[in-house]
């Protein structure tokens, strides 16, 4: 019985390990999947192999076709070539793209030259791919040739791809950090300052900038031009101010590219200043006039307003016509020119402009007062015990600003106060203070005298100062010219400039040729009969600050030198000298005694030129480039300043101007300063400060104006400045009215 029973269960043993059916089945598989394998094997040789014979195809069909039309010059792979190289050039994301298909592809293709080579299934050969791909150490356990060939294929492919990843990574690295470098980057600011331009003004604009700004803790100053970013920023580093918290941001860029003008967010900027160009002056101008024309058609529209510096008063009527209201325009020559002439007339005056104009010390503001709505302008004038109102911005005419006006003018609702303050946030209106009203002092003024002015230098608006001194000066004065430029095409210039020689009314004119810094050229004019004399800089070296003012500097010197030697008294210095100066001391004594007897006013345009001539008191000075650049950053800060800056330098209207203390004051006499500006309005005057007898400044806005002191005890007033109004003036006092 046992052994039937273990020869049964070895029969039941053979029939479940033997199957005929299963071992088929499991045949079949196999060979399927071996047939599989040889396919995916088969094709992705084949799809390696296809790019190959594609380009051969190209090449050939390129050769033939080249044998068969000779007129064809653009072979067909070089048109494939430059088609891909478009694509890539012309969309910014083709590359890393291209890279992700390239590595995807291989990926695939490694996958299935592995589930050809090796008994593992598609999915995992494809992840096995990946990992060959990722890590190329990864085939070192590969196993039989095929299998570690095609791993050692997939693993440099892996490497190569690695390598161009690594080149696209570095490649955009060196171009983001080249367009920083080189200032192609966004601005994202709003409410900043944008400087359109590079000029020699522009230290000093973003100095008044800065001081404009300190009370905010800073601002945000933006500088464009056609400049490398990293000169710019090494310019500017150079300059020697105090930035107060000011964020100087400087970018590369046209502004006659809409796309740079975005750049620098142009419709967020608070207000817009375009620099004139260094050099041709209508060039310039053009350029400024393309400028305007480009911002105005900014799409998104511009917040703030457009201030542009001009060279040619000619040329501001088409601007203002391109940029309509959004447009204030300071003609740089013509504002030099006017105040050249008027402190010629009154020396001293270029330091009170340059006070006024620069944000350091006082400066003017227009606000909103509704407690004053009501008031006369006479009481108004005493209620601000920190400022000094100057005129009303009428609501009633569409804004228009007044300065100096009527006594009996009620403030309505909605006008506004111009005055003249040290910062926006350091007045207010008080109690209105019992002021004992002065009686007038009648002075009658000289009567008006004809003056010999000498002109040295020539430059492009020459003929505009000329008007102006033709309307300022007394009949029977002489205008001296002294240039270089030869007599007949100095009168074809003035003629081009728009002047008629014959219709001048009040002046004749005198030409004379030379060098004015040549001395003999200089000997032989009467240098000491002229009462002012005008140093320009001359148009053939304005293109160089510090070259302009060396030459004027020269020209300064030998004339100083020359009315020294031909003083009356030269002699009885000579012996005083002998006897106990040194001769440097004598030299500059002696042109320190010919400035008491002609006024010199030299144009400077390098603010360290200033320090020079400040020290010698040879000459009083107008600070050009530091002037319109005050100017510039005053419109920028509030365009309604332009109103009032172009009235007080107009031939006609309100003016500043310099008055003896004798005028206001009598010896002895105890008044308080409110006191004087009741006195001063009966001479439809506004006094804005004083400067002591031994001063070399003067003070604007002087605080503590209801406390009463002596003039000859504490005050020791020697000269007064205010605003004067020439139009409806029935007196004459050094200064007339047309």
């Amino acid at each position: 019985m046992s052994c039937s029973f273990c020869l049964q269960d070895q029969i039941s043993k053979c029939n479940i390990s033997f199957d005929p059916t299963n071992s088929i089945k499991q045949e079949s598989d196999h060979h399927l999947s071996k047939n599989l394998k040889f396919l995916s094997l088969v094709l992705s040789v084949t799809i390696l192999s296809t790019p190959l014979f594609i380009f051969k195809y190209i090449d050939y069909v390129s050769k033939s076709r080249s044998l068969d039309n000779v007129s064809e010059e653009v072979s067909l792979s070089k048109q494939l070539a430059y088609r891909v190289d478009a694509f890539l050039s012309v969309h910014p994301y083709a590359k890393p793209l291209a890279l992700l298909v390239a590595t995807l592809l291989l990926i695939c293709l490694g996958g299935l030259s592995l589930f050809g080579v090796t008994d593992g299934s598609l999915v995992e050969c494809l992840w096995l791919s990946w990992t060959y791909v990722a890590d190329s150490g990864n085939h070192t356990d590969s196993e039989g040739i095929g299998w570690r060939l095609v791993s050692v294929s997939i693993s440099f492919g892996g490497m190569l791809i690695f390598a161009m990843m690594l080149g696209l990574v570095s490649d955009s690295i060196s171009e983001k950090l080249d367009s920083l470098r080189k200032g192609r980057s966004e601005v994202v600011e709003q409410n900043h300052t944008l400087i359109l331009g590079w000029s020699d003004k522009l230290g000093s604009l973003i100095n008044q900038l800065a001081i404009a700004n300190e009370s905010l803790g800073g601002g945000i100053v933006v500088v464009m031009a056609e400049r490398d970013k990293e000169e710019m920023e090494l310019d500017i580093g150079k300059m020697e101010f105090n930035f107060k918290g000011t964020l100087v941001i400087c970018r590369s860029g046209s502004p006659l590219i809409l796309a740079d003008l975005k750049k620098v967010s142009v419709s967020k900027a608070h207000a817009i200043i375009v620099l004139a160009e260094d050099g041709n002056a209508d060039q310039s101008d053009a350029r400024a006039l393309r400028t305007v024309l480009n911002l105005t058609g900014v799409k998104e529209g511009l917040r703030g307003h457009i201030v542009v510096e001009l060279s040619d008063l000619d040329n501001e009527v088409l601007v203002k016509l391109v940029g309509g209201d959004l447009v204030e325009t300071v003609v740089a020559h013509d504002v030099i020119g006017r105040l050249m002439i008027q402190c010629a007339r009154q020396p001293g005056l270029a330091q009170i402009w340059e006070d006024i104009l620069g944000f350091e010390n006082c400066e003017f503001y227009i606000k909103r007062w509704p407690q004053l709505d009501g008031m006369q302008f006479e009481d108004i004038l005493i209620s601000f015990p920190n400022a000094i109102p100057c005129g009303i911005k009428v609501a009633s005419r569409g804004g228009k600003i007044i300065l100096n006006p009527d006594d009996s003018y009620v403030l309505q609702e909605g006008d506004e106060i111009l005055v003249i303050a040290e910062d926006d946030d350091t007045y207010s209106p008080a109690t209105l203070p019992t002021v004992k009203e002065a009686s007038l002092i009648h002075i009658s003024g000289p009567t008006r005298k004809p003056q010999k002015i000498l002109l040295c230098g020539w430059r492009r608006d020459v003929d505009d100062m000329i008007v102006v001194l033709d309307a300022f000066l007394a009949p029977g004065s002489e205008l001296w010219m002294f240039n270089d430029v030869l007599e007949k095409e100095r009168e074809k210039k003035l003629i081009d400039g728009g002047l008629d020689v014959n219709r001048l009314m009040n002046i004749s004119l005198v030409n004379r040729e030379g060098n004015a810094v040549i001395r003999r050229h200089l000997e032989s004019l009467p240098l000491q009969s002229f009462d002012s004399i005008l140093i320009l800089a001359d148009e053939s070296v304005e293109d160089s600050a510090i070259q302009a003012d060396s030459r004027s500097l020269a020209t300064l010197l030998l004339i100083r030198d020359i009315q020294a030697k031909r003083l009356p008294y030269r002699d009885a210095m000579v012996t005083q000298v002998h006897r106990g100066s040194s001769s440097q001391g004598s030299w500059i004594g002696e042109m320190q005694q010919a400035s008491d007897k002609s006024v010199i006013i030299s144009e400077i345009l390098d603010p360290r030129t200033k320090n020079l001539l400040s020290m010698s008191k040879i000459s009083d000075y107008v600070l050009s480039n530091e002037l319109v650049s005050m100017a510039l950053a005053m419109v920028a800060e509030d365009r309604q300043i332009n109103d009032v800056l172009e009235e007080l330098f107009a031939e006609e209207g309100n003016e500043m101007h310099i008055r003896q203390a004798d005028l206001y004051l009598r010896d002895g006499e105890e008044l308080s300063f409110f006191e004087i500006l009741l006195r001063a309005r009966q001479r439809r005057e506004i006094v804005i400060g004083y400067r002591l007898a031994n001063s070399e400044r003067a003070v604007i806005n002087p605080p503590a104006k209801e406390e009463r002191r002596r003039r000859l005890a504490i005050w020791g007033i020697q000269q007064r400045f205010h605003l004067n109004d020439l139009r409806n003036q029935p007196w004459n006092f050094d200064k007339w009215s047309r």
